[in-house]
């Protein structure tokens, strides 16, 4: 397939569900002809209380596939310190070369002042802060100068005002957010735009009945986010035409409030 980001590379954690925004971005970055290199961890979705919809890995691949492009797909948990070297160690194996990071994956845990302690708090922080931040410093480290150009995570509103009930999830994405204004300032000069999207609520899967209606009427488009729309965005950023932004949190949530 040609397309903008023929010839590129891309590398999309938090690929594991059919629904997902992982699985979404994917098959974009694919429509505009960037080969893929995804992960996930499958055992994460499984402590769910939700059942989430099933998404066996080749399905995706071949789907991938058969839009012209190379991807290929690992399980990995990330929340371990020595996984960003494994995931890049596999990445250059596979195609020598990456020039899009896409930090997708991310940890959620409902919690409270009576629940939460350093257990929850560290697979959070894990997760949430350290794996990007690793994640990308090795990016660079191996690839600027040599094709990488774009980091993009994925992120929340937590700085827009309060996330009851998700106090540790708040905290660390806030530091995701705080690492992408700086981070962008460090590698500007590499050639390298560093963004973060804020998808609002997004019906990934996820959402109850009861959840979607009670969301609906905070929309101001008059319906819930799709993860098509957070991948769309995440395509632009990654694409010629968002070369000249860099540093920013883009709150693409439909208006909701």
């Amino acid at each position: 397939m040609k397309g903008p980001l023929t010839g590129h590379v891309a590398v999309v954690t938090g690929v594991s569900r059919a629904k997902g925004i992982g699985a979404a971005i994917s098959r974009e970055l694919a429509r505009q002809g960037a080969n893929l290199f995804t992960t996930g961890w499958p055992e994460f979705d499984a402590e769910e209380s939700w059942k989430p919809d099933e998404l066996e890995q080749p399905l995706l691949i071949n789907e991938l596939r058969e839009l012209g492009v190379e991807a290929e797909w690992i399980p990995l948990d990330l929340s371990l310190s020595e996984a960003p070297r494994k995931l890049w160690d596999a990445v250059q194996a596979r195609f020598n070369v990456a020039h899009i990071l896409v930090n997708n994956a991310c940890f959620w845990a409902p919690d409270s002042i009576e629940t939460l302690d350093p257990g929850m708090l560290d697979r959070n922080y894990a997760l949430n802060t350290r794996a990007p931040i690793l994640l990308s410093l090795e990016f660079v480290r191996r690839f600027a100068g040599k094709g990488a150009c774009r980091v993009i995570s994925m992120t929340s509103g937590q700085m827009l005002g309060a996330m009851r009930g998700q106090l540790g999830y708040a905290v660390t994405k806030a530091g995701l957010d705080a690492f992408t204004i700086t981070f962008a300032a460090e590698v500007g000069h590499l050639g390298v735009t560093v963004n973060a999207v804020d998808p609002g609520p997004t019906d990934s899967g996820s959402m109850t009945p009861e959840h979607q209606n009670k969301l609906l009427s905070r929309f101001a488009l008059g319906r819930l986010g799709q993860p098509d729309d957070a991948a769309r965005l995440v395509a632009f950023l990654a694409g010629p035409d968002g070369a000249w932004i860099t540093g920013q949190v883009l709150r693409s949530r439909g208006g909701f409030e």
